[in-house]
């Protein structure tokens, strides 16, 4: 009878403890196209706001106004890459002319020394070949450098 009742009263006290460490329960998702706090979009290229943030020493303050820059950067080249209509030339343009405007933006936001920096990180980012971060798209690519 002794052990019956200690048999019984562990089943009790361990049971909360055996149902706080199930694992079974899904993990949260966000909604369907909406990537998770501090990742990118699939297809986007370039560093997180996190690994800017910390690439660039950034301050709360500039973390804050440099957050939806990049996302209505990246918005708008999700929309024009996705956009069929548009000749290849066309396409090209706007996504210039959206980089223009965001470097425009971060100049404004960022020191002079982080704005070098993260020009250099999205050069980084980008293809091969293509024009510099607000820069003339006839001009001719510097030299490269030892």
């Amino acid at each position: 009878m002794m052990i019956g009742a200690l048999v019984a009263g562990n089943l009790l006290a361990w049971n909360p403890a055996l149902r706080a460490a199930d694992t079974n329960t899904p993990p949260a998702t966000p909604a369907a196209g909406v990537p998770a706090a501090g990742q990118r979009p699939p297809g986007m290229r370039g560093p997180t706001l996190d690994q800017l943030a910390q690439q660039l020493n950034l301050t709360d303050d500039q973390k804050a106004k440099v957050k939806p820059i990049l996302e209505a950067r990246d918005k708008k080249r999700g929309e024009l890459r996705s956009d069929t209509s548009l000749s290849s030339e066309d396409r090209r343009t706007k996504l210039q002319s959206a980089r223009e405007e965001a470097a425009a933006q971060m100049k404004a936001v960022l020191t002079p020394e982080q704005f070098d920096k993260w020009q250099k990180i999205e050069q980084r980012g980008r293809r091969p070949g293509g024009p510099p971060p607000g820069g003339n798209a006839n001009a001719p690519a510097p030299p490269p450098q030892n």
